[in-house]
């Protein structure tokens, strides 16, 4: 194959992905009259924002008194002040609009007696600066993700938008000027190679899980978007933040929402005791998630752990009403049944924390423009949802966030590149004559490669690694020893084969090209917590102590800066944190406590 015999689309946008994110995005493209391709490796419905559960934050107000500010405050707090302060009031303030834009589309909330959308309270979520939990997740049930897929499929189908299932991206296409001009992508089922030739790019791939051993993540979360934009030049920005979830459950990884906590649920040790109040003896078992993964990982460290091995929690809500629980939290019970093997009306679920969401990513702006290192905008280059990092979950994504995230910005980007194409005219930029070159020479050594690695071993090396190395806790010489597996383990992903051709299905090299990705993710997250020398959210490491001039281990004088990993030479620099909002004061330092 050479660049000659690949089909070429046009297109005036093409979106990579058609979760929350991509399908909010297409939604603005598509009634704005663009000619929009959105590409997804699985039918949309099936993206993973379907198994989000808890709710999407806003401060609506209908069960008690909110404020935007409120909001913003508790996510800058979340995101232990690395977030950055213009993107994040942006957000918060958008969120009322947002949420009701959705119900406008269709969504299911669930309802109040009075008619009004429902919300419950959430870990990290709080009234009057923090002073004390608050009513801010507006729910449909514990399916969130699930209802609010569906609306933006089916207003998409009313738009027209063109879909391309069971399609993967493989790299995007760069000009010598820095401007993306589409993506070169697989037809799964077939193996045909294609270009889509567009006038703007979205990469709404969503997160990366599957790097980690343990994950709530579905086994598509293979940070496709990341590895293609790093490919491309792209810098990762924060790549060292995952957040663990506290409740997964135990052997399997399958999440447990957090709003079981909301509703009343209590973490338990083996001695029955409900060790949050230890932890955080104001928000409790509502503490913002990385304080309770710690929290967790602290008491199964100590002993107190349950089952035979003594190394779960327990998580309880035997203690509520059997309406409630069936009412609010249908879909919990089940998976409990499902995968622990427990009903929950009668018996506390086994929980462990499980990596869940990738904080980082390819940075943007509030308005969902990707930007260089030196801040200069990618030209035709647009990310939003958990693949984009604009930043406004800084060290610790605020539970609930993640699908207002995708719902302001997949909007944000949707809006930008409505307004750059019918600025720019209808002309597309030609494609450079070697703009298929790095794609072939993949494809052809999956095609040649004899005697390599394995594809599934080489794979959980890495996802072993990053579990033992890179994990709820990090400490110094594991972390350096972490960043050396990694690049071995980088070599023989290099080298993976995918067996006999005229006996292996498409699916096998998809498979190997996801590894490609997963490794870019690996890799720059590993080198960056090693970096990093403090605890910030998330990143905690065990030679940052607490002290009075460095609270819980943050060094603000050192560390307040965003990390930006370059693939080439695999180097690291640094951007300051954006600390001046768009209309409010500065949400200044402090310690983050619960």
């Amino acid at each position: 194959m050479s660049a000659l015999t690949i089909p070429i689309r046009k297109f005036d946008a093409v979106i990579v992905g058609a979760g929350g994110a991509g399908l909010r995005a297409a939604i603005q493209l598509s009634e704005a009259g663009l000619k929009t391709a959105v590409l997804s490796k699985v039918f949309p419905t099936r993206s993973h924002t379907v198994a989000a559960q808890g709710g999407v934050s806003a401060s609506l107000g209908n069960s008690e008194e909110d404020h935007w500010h409120w909001h913003m405050y508790d996510t800058v707090k979340g995101s232990d002040w690395l977030g950055d302060q213009d993107a994040i009031e942006y957000m918060c303030r958008k969120a009322p609009e947002a949420v009701v834009e959705l119900e406008h589309f269709g969504m299911p909330f669930d309802r109040t007696d009075e008619g009004k959308i429902y919300q419950r309270p959430f870990g990290g979520h709080m009234s009057n600066f923090g002073e004390k939990p608050v009513r801010r997740a507006c729910a449909a049930a514990d399916r969130t993700g699930h209802a609010m897929l569906h609306a933006l499929y089916q207003r998409n189908v009313r738009a027209n938008t063109q879909f391309f299932v069971e399609w993967m991206a493989l790299d995007l296409i760069r000009n010598a000027q820095g401007q993306i001009l589409g993506v070169i992508a697989l037809e799964m089922e077939t193996g045909q190679v294609v270009a889509f030739h567009a006038k703007a790019t979205i990469i709404a791939t969503g997160g990366a899980g599957r790097i980690y051993h343990s994950s709530t993540n579905a086994f598509i979360n293979t940070g496709d978007g990341l590895g293609m934009a790093a490919r491309a030049g792209i810098a990762l920005e924060d790549m060292e933040f995952w957040q663990f979830h506290p409740t997964g459950v135990a052997g399997a990884g399958v999440l447990i929402t957090e709003g079981v906590r909301g509703e009343g649920g209590i973490l338990r040790n083996s001695d029955n005791e409900r060790f949050m109040e230890r932890y955080a003896p104001n928000a409790k078992d509502l503490a913002s998630r990385d304080v309770v993964s710690r929290a967790m990982v602290t008491e199964i460290n100590e002993g107190r752990g349950c089952g035979p091995h003594k190394d779960f929690v327990l998580l309880d809500i035997t203690h509520l009403d059997p309406a409630t629980i069936m009412k609010r939290l249908p879909g919990i019970r089940d998976i409990s049944i499902q995968f622990a093997g427990i009903d929950p009306i009668k018996a506390p679920i086994p929980v462990v924390p499980t990596c869940h969401y990738m904080m980082g990513g390819i940075p943007t702006n509030y308005h969902g423009q990707v930007v260089n290192a030196d801040g200069s905008v990618v030209a035709g280059f647009y990310a939003a949802g958990e693949a984009a990092c604009a930043s406004v979950h800084g060290a610790n994504r605020l539970g609930t966030n993640s699908l207002l995230d995708l719902l302001v910005f997949g909007k944000a980007s949707g809006d930008s590149v409505v307004d750059a194409v019918k600025k720019n005219g209808a002309a597309h930029q030609d494609l450079p004559a070697d703009f298929a070159e790095r794609t072939l020479s993949r494809l052809d050594r999956l095609n040649t490669q004899k005697g390599g690695a394995s594809v599934d071993e080489t794979r959980l090396a890495m996802q072993r690694t990053m579990q033992k190395h890179c994990g709820v806790f990090r400490f110094k010489d594991m972390l350096v020893e972490g960043v050396a597996k990694i690049c071995e383990i980088e070599q023989a992903v290099h080298a993976t084969e995918i067996g006999d051709k005229s006996q292996t299905w498409n699916t096998a090299r998809v498979e190997a090209l996801e590894l490609d990705n997963l490794i870019e993710v690996a890799k720059s997250t590993m080198v960056s917590a090693e970096a990093r020398r403090e605890s910030r959210g998330a990143h905690v490491r065990d030679d940052a102590p607490d002290t009075p001039a460095h609270p819980n281990g943050r060094d603000d004088e050192a560390w307040l800066k965003h990390s930006l990993w370059h693939r080439e030479g695999s180097t690291l620099s640094y951007k300051p944190v954006v600390l001046t909002p768009l209309s409010v004061e500065t949400i200044a330092l402090k310690t983050r406590a619960y």
